[in-house]
């Protein structure tokens, strides 16, 4: 069977599922996604078997720190993926979720309802966790959903799908609604990229390139997640203790994630008072910086910044630090480089704080607090497909309700025009 072949017929199957899953009991779906968690804790042992052969294929090709960690798996991440899928099942159906009814003046009755988007494609790179995410929201939402993860993670996410998968169907789901796309041929991406005839929308998950093939090949709808060249600017009033916190939260606690910050704007006023601390701290950390020329003269071991570095998201322990002039120079640097994910300002002045977040055009905003932050879970909504950077459909966080569309649902008594 070659790869079109094989996707047409597993795109037949989703197809078919999601119409019976559309309509699914929200109780039939939570047993499910309860059942799928109970056999993940159950088969630790296996998915840290076949985990272990990813990450030592990972090690032969040289893959960086910062990837083989999110690749990894270990008891703690499993059994936290088994409580997302929990945590899911525990959260509000979406699915028939009224948004508004109206009588017209004709006695026509309008409705507004939440129904799921059909069927879903998932492209991503090397965390295996995203699998069990990906699956257990879409579900939720009553979609059913094909995926295709990254080489690095096959065996992971095959032992994955075919636990999660079993432990569904066995619960009520209808077969196929869980799809896996097991080959690692790149010319797969390419054909589920052109499967408009079962696929209703597709979501890349992972770095610039990937998100770059797909909005530019797909003849599917995309929403485009996941790049986050994200900033935070200290301005001259900012509280130096509370920005050093949050800045080096912002670096350090999870370098290989979208929310991590990239670049590190400083107001030149404060700059004398703010850096060498700062960067002391990120040295220790490990953190190499590279800098404009003014932030190169407060430490020997920075490296010069080029304008390539401005635009990058390294997933690593790197930062670039540009010193600016005022606000206006830091927003119109985020403008210029941002990918509208993320972006931090940290001050004490409150027209400041306003003119930012009201200027800054980006998913998330924050004023005084790191971009770590711009999660589902943080913002409360459960587990999240991915962070949108785009303005259609859905943005920042994409919960549950953001996994569906509407419909409405006309209600006369005999009405013609």
């Amino acid at each position: 069977m070659n790869v079109m072949t094989e996707l047409e017929h597993k795109g037949r199957q989703a197809k078919s599922a999601a119409r019976k899953l559309a309509i699914l009991s929200t109780t039939v779906k939570n047993q499910a996604l309860i059942q799928m968690a109970d056999r993940l804790e159950a088969e630790t042992a296996r998915l840290l078997t076949a985990n272990a052969q990813d990450i030592d294929n990972g090690k032969q090709k040289g893959l960086s720190q910062s990837l083989l960690d999110r690749l990894l798996l270990t008891e703690a991440r499993i059994a936290a993926m088994a409580e997302g899928l929990r945590q899911i099942a525990a959260l509000p159906d979406p699915v028939g979720e009224g948004l508004g009814m109206q009588r017209r003046p004709n006695g026509l009755e309008i409705a507004k309802v939440r129904v799921p988007l059909g069927v879903i494609g998932i492209i991503y790179e090397a965390r295996p966790n995203v699998t069990v995410d990906a699956a257990g929201l879409c579900l939720k939402a009553g979609n059913a959903v094909i995926l295709r993860g990254g080489s690095e993670a096959i065996h992971s996410n095959i032992a994955i799908i075919e636990i999660i998968a079993a432990a569904a169907y066995a619960a009520g789901i209808p077969e196929g609604a869980i799809q896996f796309i097991e080959t690692t041929d790149r010319q797969a991406v390419n054909a589920l990229l052109k499967l408009n005839q079962y696929l209703d929308v597709i979501i890349p998950r992972g770095g610039a390139g990937l998100i770059k093939t797909v909005v530019e090949n797909s003849t599917v709808p995309v929403i485009e997640t996941g790049t986050g060249i994200c900033h935070t600017f200290v301005d001259e009033s900012a509280d130096l203790v509370m920005a050093q916190s949050i800045a080096f939260n912002a670096k350090v606690s999870r370098p290989a994630v979208c929310n991590s910050m990239e670049t590190l704007l400083v107001h030149r006023q404060i700059a004398d008072q703010f850096l060498p601390d700062m960067l002391h701290k990120l040295s220790q950390a490990g953190v190499e910086v590279r800098g404009c020329q003014e932030t190169m003269k407060y430490a020997s071991n920075i490296v010069a910044a080029s304008e390539e570095d401005w635009a990058t998201e390294y997933h690593d322990l790197i930062l670039s630090i540009k010193i600016v002039a005022d606000i206006e120079a830091a927003i119109e640097h985020i403008d210029q480089y941002s990918t509208r994910h993320s972006e931090a300002i940290v001050t004490q002045n409150y027209d400041h704080a306003r003119r930012f977040q009201h200027a800054v055009d980006a998913a998330a905003v924050y004023v005084n607090a790191s971009t770590r932050f711009t999660d589902g879970f943080e913002f409360g909504f459960g587990a999240e497909i991915g962070i949108s950077t785009q303005k259609l459909h859905a943005r920042g966080p994409m919960g549950l309700p953001e996994l569906t569309s509407i419909k409405y649902l006309i209600t006369g008594n005999g009405q013609i025009r």
